[in-house]
C-alpha cells in the first residue's frame, strides 16, 4: 500500500481530527526511528498512520486493533504490516519482535504526551517544547493522566534506548519537524 492510499483510508475510518493528528504524529516518529535503524522509512511510516484507523469503530483494547485487521488485509496491506500494527497494544506485547514492532508500541503513547505538553503552552507550538518541560510533565500523574507512561518507559527499554537521552529528543524532534501538519504550530510564523 502506497502512503496517499493509507491516508485515504485513515479518511475513511476516522472522523476524528485529533485522532488523525496522533496518527500522523506517530507517522513521522516511526519515519524518524526507521531513518535511526537505517530501515524503510516509507514502511515504518505507513503502520504508524495506518495503527489506530480502527480505533472509532472498535474502541475498546479487546476489539482494537485485532477487528480491524481483517480490513487491512482486504485492502491490500501486507501481513508483515498487519503484523506490527497488532503488535502495537498490550494484547500483543508477545508479539513485540522487530524493531519495528518495538517502535511503534514505543512512539504512540509518547506522541500524546508530548501534544499535550504543546498545548499547555501559551505557544501553542510544538517547536517551543523542550525534553526538560517534558519531564516535569512526566512527574505529574494528573496531567495527561491517559497516557501509560509505564508503556513509554518499556518501550524505550525494549529498543535498548535512553528514555530521556534517547528516545523523547527523537520522537519530539519529529514532531517538531512536521509543526503545520499536526496542528501545531501555534501562535509562531
Amino acid at each position: 500500500m502506497e502512503r496517499d492510499e493509507a491516508w485515504s483510508l485513515v479518511c475513511e475510518f476516522v472522523k476524528s481530527d485529533s485522532l488523525r493528528k496522533h496518527m500522523l504524529s506517530v507517522e513521522f516518529a516511526m519515519r524518524a526511528y526507521a531513518q535511526h535503524f537505517g530501515e524503510d522509512s516509507d514502511s515504518w511510516g505507513l503502520v504508524g498512520l495506518l495503527h489506530d484507523f480502527d480505533w472509532e469503530i472498535h474502541p475498546t483494547l479487546e476489539q482494537h486493533p485485532i477487528d480491524g485487521a481483517p480490513m487491512l488485509k482486504e485492502r491490500g496491506v501486507s501481513e508483515a504490516d498487519i503484523k506490527t500494527i497488532l503488535s502495537h497494544g498490550p494484547l500483543g506485547e508477545a508479539d513485540r519482535v522487530t524493531p519495528r514492532d518495538k517502535a511503534l508500541f514505543a512512539v504512540d503513547e509518547l506522541t500524546g504526551l508530548i501534544t499535550a505538553s504543546a498545548l499547555v503552552r501559551p505557544s501553542k507550538d510544538v517547536r517551543d517544547v523542550e525534553v526538560s518541560s517534558i519531564r516535569k510533565k512526566w512527574r505529574d500523574k494528573a496531567f495527561a493522566k491517559g497516557v501509560n507512561r509505564e508503556d513509554v518507559e518499556n518501550g524505550a527499554a525494549s529498543l535498548n534506548v535512553d528514555l530521556w537521552e534517547f528516545h523523547v529528543p527523537l520522537v519530539l524532534k519529529a514532531m517538531q519537524d512536521h509543526a503545520g501538519e499536526l496542528g501545531l504550530k501555534g501562535q509562531n510564523p
